[in-house]
This record gives structure tokens, sequence and C-alpha cells, in this order.
């Protein structure tokens, strides 16, 4: 079975435009309306997007596919991607589904699905489900009696804010302190400045405006910049920025400097292994994260455990190797004893917690490893798989790892939504990580070339 449908975080892509159009979205909660319905109850799917103007047409064309199957729909509206996740779970719903293309432009959308257990699926589900897309005919239409029946929930919001305040330290006060919030225009509009505030702290909302068009535009955590600039403002402690579903979040300290996932888990790794919280023996995270936290856990005797790009592939080594803590270095913070997903919002109220702890500045108490000289570029190609292969490229990629030694590190691999070689290098003499990268790249057979 193929599952060319969906990318590595659910199905993506242009709204209006395939795969996004409302036809291929009925198809989707059809096919998973049929995976997903088991035993003799009426099975329900929870329905949550973010702020995009493409959520309307999406959720409702989702929302058809599942009654036709004989799926009762609960409708969250704009509601966080971790939300969805642990509604799905505590209203024991059969599935779960948020629409949202995360820190995507306005024009993309995207349809995440999660199973029973408030997880994302796997790809042999995933799998099933693109495949009963692709032949509509193997579906199973429900008796006219039998048609599901949708509703939007109350309240909602207030569900999901008291689990993430019961996430934090017990007794977790920010009376005190002064937190700028930048929701992105997004799923966290609401929730974010109502958590932060209900625990005690001064608020500086940023991004809490939606209007359909202008979700991640120039905020959030993929744009920190409009943050670092209220941070310094306003006089804050600590900014938060989230990106528009709010599953990833990047901090800026007190001096407008901003603070990547890296430096995130090591600090609330040390502080749970201090506590004898942290299992697994340390931290899982992707082949992107600096070498600098490598060696940050090392030196404390915990282990950095790499898989391939995307929160998916992190949580499955989570879950397979009994890690409670994980994540990337763009900001998804993975704490399954708190979440099923990366969740931005816990994850920011872990990193205050330990802010009030050391009793210290964010921009000491969040710069826990100085991080090698890196250096990310895209090249485009006009087939990865090919520019991957070259003679040229193997050769290159080699010379570049016996130079660099055990000092630095090479990854070269294509994109999983365009036609791109991402070609990192990392190490400790910043000139030599330089000259690795440019002779790689210049070994790459460009588009056009």
């Amino acid at each position: 079975m193929s599952r060319s449908l969906f990318g590595t975080d659910g199905v993506r892509g242009r709204a209006n435009s395939e795969p996004m159009t409302a036809e291929i979205a009925m198809r989707i909660g059809m096919a998973a309306g049929q995976v997903f319905k088991q035993g003799g109850h009426r099975n329900r799917a929870v329905i949550g997007k973010d702020t995009r103007l493409s959520g309307y047409m999406i959720e409702q064309a989702l929302t058809a596919g599942f009654l036709s199957v004989g799926v009762d729909v609960l409708l969250l509206g704009p509601i966080p991607t971790p939300a969805v996740g642990f509604l799905t779970r505590s209203m024991r719903a059969d599935m779960g589904v948020m629409i949202s293309a995360s820190h995507n432009p306005y024009e993309d959308n995207g349809i995440k699905l999660f199973g029973p257990d408030g997880f994302k699926l796997s790809d042999a589900v995933e799998a099933e489900i693109s495949a009963l897309v692709g032949s509509p005919g193997g579906m199973s239409l429900a008796a006219p009696a039998a048609i599901g029946r949708a509703k939007r929930l109350d309240d909602v919001e207030g569900r999901y804010i008291e689990a993430v305040k019961s996430s934090a330290a017990r007794g977790l006060d920010l009376t005190g302190l002064k937190i700028a919030v930048d929701c992105a225009n997004g799923a966290a509009y609401k929730v974010a400045p109502t958590v932060l505030w209900e625990l005690g702290a001064e608020v500086v909302r940023v991004g809490v405006s939606p209007d359909g068009f202008n979700i991640n535009g120039r905020c959030g955590s993929t744009h920190p910049a409009l943050l670092q600039e209220h941070v310094v403002m306003h006089g804050a402690n600590i900014g938060i920025a989230l990106d528009g579903d709010a599953d990833r979040v990047l901090l800026v300290c007190e001096q407008g400097r901003v603070i990547d996932g890296d430096q995130l888990m090591a600090t609330i790794a040390d502080l749970w292994a201090r506590e004898g919280r942290l299992t697994g023996g340390g931290v899982v995270a992707t082949v992107m994260s600096n070498l600098g936290l490598e060696r940050y856990l090392a030196a404390r005797s915990l282990s950095l455990a790499r898989t391939q790009v995307g929160d998916r592939y992190v949580l499955e080594r989570m879950r397979a190797d009994g890690f409670n803590l994980g994540g990337e270095q763009s900001g998804h913070i993975i704490m399954t004893d708190h979440a099923t997903t990366g969740d931005g919002l816990m994850a920011a109220l872990q990193a205050l917690a330990a802010m009030i702890k050391a009793g210290k500045p964010a921009s000491e108490v969040f710069h826990a490893f100085t991080p090698v000289p890196q250096l990310l570029k895209n090249v485009r190609v006009g087939d990865a798989n090919a520019a991957m292969s070259a003679a040229s490229v193997v050769k290159a990629i080699a010379a570049a790892e016996q130079r660099l030694g055990k000092n630095g590190r090479v990854l070269v691999r294509k994109s999983g939504t365009e036609p791109l070689v991402r070609v990192m290098a990392e190490g400790d003499d910043s000139e030599l990580v330089r000259s690795v990268m440019d002779q790689i790249i210049e070994a790459i057979p460009q588009q056009g070339a």
C-alpha cells in the first residue's frame, strides 16, 4: 500500500489544490471513518482547526465524509494540535483530526489524524487510509438511519487550559513575571494568554488577532523578530513564540535573543534528571540537533538518541525505548508524561518552572551549552534521489567527513516536500565547516546545470 498522500506530518498542500481540496478531504473523512469504525457503539470523531480561511471548507468536507460512513462528529473550533490529541483520548473518541498546516503560510492547509489513544497514526494505518482514498469504490456508506450527526462543542478551550495548567510543576506561580507571548495569529490565540494570566503572569499579547490570512504572517516561532522587539520594548522577563497550531515553541530571553529547541531540551533534561523524572537515560532528538547538545548531555551521563527529521519519528523512538523527553531544534518538544504530541504551551511552562527554580534570568538559564558552528543550505535539483546518489556527491561527503573527523559531522538529505537537497555541516572550526559545506554543494548536480 502507498502512503504517498501523507507526508511526514499528515496531508498538506496549497488550499483548494490537490491534495487539499474539499473532495479529497471528504474522501479522507470517509476512509478514516471506515478504518476506525469498531464495536457496537456509535463511533465519533473530534475535529479541531487553526485559524486559516480554508479551515471552514476542509472542516465541512471532512465532516460530510465522516457522517456519510456513520461516524458522529464533534467540532472543536480553533484549538491547538496537542489539544486535539488530548481531547481524542479524554473524550473516548475513535479518532481525532486537526486541520492545520502548522507553521506554513495561510495559503496552505493540512490534515493531521490521531488514533483513539491520542497519538498520530502509524505509517501502516496512513497507508490503509490512503489506499481507500484512492479507490472510493471500496467505501461502505451508511444506511439512511445510520448517517452520523454533527455538533459543535462548548468550553473545549477550558478543558485544554486546565490540562495544560495541571501539566506544570505543582503550585507553579508566575506572579511577578512579565511574559510576552506570540500566538502567530493561530490556534492558541485565546488559550495561551489565558493560561499564563491564570498562573499569575503579566501578559503581553502578540499575534492574537487572526483574520484568516495572517496566521504565521511575520510572527510566531518561524518569525521571532516581532516577539524579540516586544520583549525588549516591554521589558519582559521572557518571550514565548508559538507556531500556527501551537505544537512548537521557541523562547526569547530578556535581552531579546532567541532560545531554540535544543537549548530547551537541554535545560528541561538537566532539571528532570536531577529530580529523578527523566526516563530512558537521555533525550531523543533528530539528526538536525546541534552537536553541542549531544556533548552537554554526555557530560551529564545522558544519551542523545537521534532519528530522522520529523516529530513523528522522535515520538516513535521515545515510545519504543521508554524516553519521556524528546524534540526538534525547531521547537517541537514532546513530553509523553503530559501529551501525545509536541505541545508548545506545556513545554513553555516546564521551561518557566526551570527558570523560577534556578532564580536566574532567561539569558543564563537557557544558555545550557554553546552551540558548535552549524550551517544549513538548500540546493534545488531536478531529481533529489539522483543528485544524492551521484558519484561526485558520495565522494564529496566522504571527503568532508574525513576532514571533520570527530570534531564535526555532515548530513545530506532530500526534502520531503520540495525538489531540494538539504546540506548541513557543523563542527568546532567554523572555517572548516564552511569549506566542507561549499565542497559538497559544488558536487551536487543542480537544476538546469
